[in-house]
């Protein structure tokens, strides 16, 4: 699984520890798609203490991270605002 790891991590330019995820998460229920090879885009974000109470308990309870729960709520964001009259 080592092995495998290296090879996505050299292939898909992701680091030796997502792609060991990767790996981790093939062999536990067959396979899946590799992500995109991602970028730091940081931002200074204040939120409402729930909600990131909320963001971080629902990252914990489904095994993601913080960015990657970020990340999918912005990518439904951005395809619901094309949809609905007047999105752009």
């Amino acid at each position: 699984m080592a092995d495998a790891a290296r090879v996505l991590a050299d292939r898909f330019g992701c680091s030796l520890r997502q792609a060991r995820r990767y790996v981790d998460r093939a062999v536990a229920g067959g396979p899946m798609p590799v992500a995109e090879s991602a970028v730091v885009f940081s931002i200074k974000l204040k939120l409402p203490a729930a909600l990131a109470i909320r963001v971080r308990e629902h990252a914990r309870d489904s095994g993601s991270t913080l960015s990657e729960v970020v990340s999918q709520a912005l990518a439904e964001f951005l395809v619901q605002g094309r949809t609905r009259p007047g999105g752009r």
